[in-house]
């Protein structure tokens, strides 16, 4: 059964960080690339960084900079760790493979002062 559980979501005021993890199973996780993803309301679910199974990362214009995207195969786990957070980062927030159709739950982020 495949799952991806994500957590460390929240409220942040503008300018703060958060670092979100999520732990993967059931697939060979090492052989994927994986993203983070994210909806806000009223828009589309949009991709916002991935990472190679070598480590090669790519970030979506809005978060370049901002964002960085890791890693640990042995754990099966991904990170993004998010700063200089903005009200227009508020959305759910979901890691996937891209090549599967598989998606987890999502965790909230909500920029607000």
């Amino acid at each position: 059964q495949v799952q991806f559980v994500e957590s460390g979501g929240g409220l942040v005021q503008p300018g703060g960080s958060l670092r979100l993890a999520c732990a993967v199973s059931g697939f060979n996780f090492e052989l994927y690339t994986m993203g983070w993803y994210r909806q806000a309301p009223g828009k589309q679910r949009e991709l916002v960084a991935s990472i190679s199974r070598s480590g090669i990362t790519n970030y979506e214009d809005s978060v370049n900079g901002r964002f960085d995207i890791s890693r640990d195969n042995d754990k099966k786990m991904v990170w993004l760790q998010m700063n200089r957070l903005k009200p227009e980062d508020t959305a759910v927030y979901y890691c996937r493979a891209p090549t599967r159709d598989d998606w987890g739950q999502g965790i909230q982020v909500t920029v607000s002062s």
